[in-house]
């Protein structure tokens, strides 16, 4: 894709909003099946299960909005620094409750300290696209090196069958980019944030992991 292709800015924002609706759509409906079941059944088993799987997608609901308020909303005034902890746990959250559905494992090494917004919404997108490089779950290894104002993400993702993120390379190279809609514009948007960070991205295969990587220019 080239700059003269870049989508503007509202049309970034719709495709945006497309696909956070799209993460919790599922949830939302699940909560409203499970109230009707609570109610219409009879049997104390069988309205703890309802109750059960409503308190379960709840939960799945909550850790993906509170992801996507950081990864793609202003979380704060422009220029804002953003909590490592606070980073480590949102993205552990939607690794194992949210879009990972507890087949992925997120592991995350690096310094505590205040980072800016902008590089830190790149970590989380990168995590996000790292779930997709492992369709039959594994492990995230996130690594964070140098320093909070120049830092190094190192994200590898092991699993059985793991692939390259989906249409991430393809928005990094430039080759075969697919038409943007509400299931690529994560990936897009993530390469738009490198560029913002002045954190250039590789995403390569590197035997049978997949190998993401961002750092400071």
């Amino acid at each position: 894709m080239t700059d003269a292709a870049f989508p503007s800015d509202m049309e970034i924002a719709a495709l945006i909003s497309s696909k956070i609706c799209h993460d919790v759509i599922g949830p939302v409906g699940a909560i409203s099946i499970g109230l009707q079941l609570h109610d219409e059944e009879k049997e104390e088993d069988a309205r703890r299960y309802a109750f059960d799987m409503i308190r379960n997608v709840t939960a799945q609901a909550s850790v993906c909005l509170e992801f996507a308020r950081f990864a793609f909303g202003a979380s704060g005034s422009a220029g804002a620094l953003i909590d490592l902890g606070m980073a480590e746990k949102i993205s552990r959250g939607y690794v194992v409750n949210g879009k990972g559905r507890a087949k992925h494992r997120l592991n995350w090494s690096g310094p505590p300290g205040y980072m800016s917004k902008d590089k830190v919404k790149l970590l989380l997108n990168i995590i996000s696209s790292a779930i997709t490089a492992l369709p039959k779950g594994g492990d995230i290894d996130v690594t964070i090196e140098g320093s909070v104002e120049r830092p190094a993400f190192h994200v590898v993702c092991r699993g059985t069958g793991a692939r390259l993120p989906q249409h991430l390379n393809e928005f990094v190279t430039g080759k075969d980019a697919p038409a943007l809609d509400a299931m690529t514009i994560q990936a897009y948007y993530t390469t738009r944030l490198a560029k913002l960070a002045n954190m250039p991205l590789t995403v390569a295969k590197d035997g049978v992991d997949v190998r993401i990587h961002a750092a400071a220019g």
